[in-house]
């Protein structure tokens, strides 16, 4: 049925709901794996009127190097959990992108069949305020999409 599952995560507690669901369907399925970790774009804090802050480039390598050492940590411990899981599985990190963006975009340029992922399942406000990378993939994705709460 999937022959290939992209499985998104951030590392969050709720993230791995999403990656241990996403195994356990690969392994019934025999499907293969791409783990995905994004990291977002630095940071930049502008206002009308010419003020803002924009970070010096020390700070912007600062944030490169850490996002990246995070993101490692990340996919070796999905790596290690798919390896226990008997499922095989690549990872890949895409830094500087919206989550939702590098998901859609990785899922159709690596034709993965099917998109795996946790939601917070955000109602009103809160979705307002904090976003929703879920709602923005399930809009914009051409595959399905699984959500795991």
């Amino acid at each position: 049925m999937y022959k290939h599952i992209l499985i998104a995560t951030d590392g969050s507690e709720l993230a791995q709901k999403g990656v241990s669901h996403g195994f356990a369907l690969a392994k019934s399925l025999g499907s293969k794996v791409t783990i995905i970790t994004v990291t977002e774009p630095f940071p930049v804090y502008g206002m009308a009127g010419e003020f803002g802050w924009v970070g010096s480039p020390a700070d912007v390598e600062s944030y490169q190097n850490g996002s990246k050492e995070f993101a490692q940590k990340v996919l070796a411990a999905a790596k290690a959990a798919a390896d226990k899981a008997g499922v095989k599985a690549e990872v890949l990190h895409i830094d500087d992108s919206t989550p939702a963006d590098a998901i859609v975009a990785t899922a159709k340029e690596r034709g993965s069949d099917l998109i795996v992922m946790a939601s917070h399942g955000r109602r009103g406000i809160g979705r307002l305020l904090l976003g929703s990378q879920t709602f923005e993939v399930l809009t914009h994705s051409a595959v399905p999409v699984l959500v795991v709460r």
